[in-house]
């Protein structure tokens, strides 16, 4: 999972859906005969503005509070972007590594065995080579790609074995307690 389920929620307006237990979605979107072993996250921390680092940090933890759940970090990087109208100079932020950190992480889970079926919640086209590396490398394993609301990519949905959109009633059912307990 990546960036793009927080975008696709934000998108549709379902701002009440952030607070996403991701594990439970992981489950909901399994087929019956296919048991969750793992759910990877993939992010990078925020450092501004302070309402937003609480807000992701609360969210980390109470991910943290799962079993079965590993959060892999990129990065923000500064890059300087100049507006075509008045010419003043910004800083803008960009995300780094996330991609990269899927595709190290596919790749090295089908190595190692550990899924028959890996499901990519993400709609990244730049995930293609990942996928389809996979797919070449592993002919038995399968890579079904779960799209974000809002979000679909034509390359991914024709490489993956299958795909799909996640609807509101999986999300709606994900959702955390008002409260979560460290363990």
């Amino acid at each position: 999972m990546d960036f793009n389920v927080y975008f696709g929620l934000k998108d549709k307006g379902w701002k009440r859906y952030y607070w996403l237990n991701l594990k439970k979605l992981a489950e909901k979107i399994l087929k019956n005969d296919q048991t969750l072993v793992t759910v990877k996250y993939f992010t990078s921390r925020v450092s501004s503005p302070p309402n937003k680092v609480k807000r992701q940090g609360n969210f980390i933890e109470a991910l943290e509070t799962l079993s079965n759940i590993e959060t892999y970090y990129g990065k923000y990087q500064s890059n300087p972007f100049t507006c075509s109208k008045c010419r003043q100079v910004s800083k803008i932020q960009n995300e780094k590594m996330t991609d990269v950190n899927i595709a190290v992480e596919m790749l090295a889970d089908a190595h190692q065995n550990k899924f028959d079926t890996a499901i990519l919640i993400s709609a990244d086209s730049d995930l293609k080579a990942t996928i389809q590396k996979v797919l070449e490398l592993f002919p038995e394993k399968r890579v079904t790609v779960a799209f974000p609301p809002s979000r679909f990519s034509f390359e991914l949905s024709k490489i993956a074995t299958a795909s799909f959109t996640i609807g509101r009633k999986r999300i709606s059912e994900s959702i955390f307690e008002d409260e979560v307990l460290k363990n």
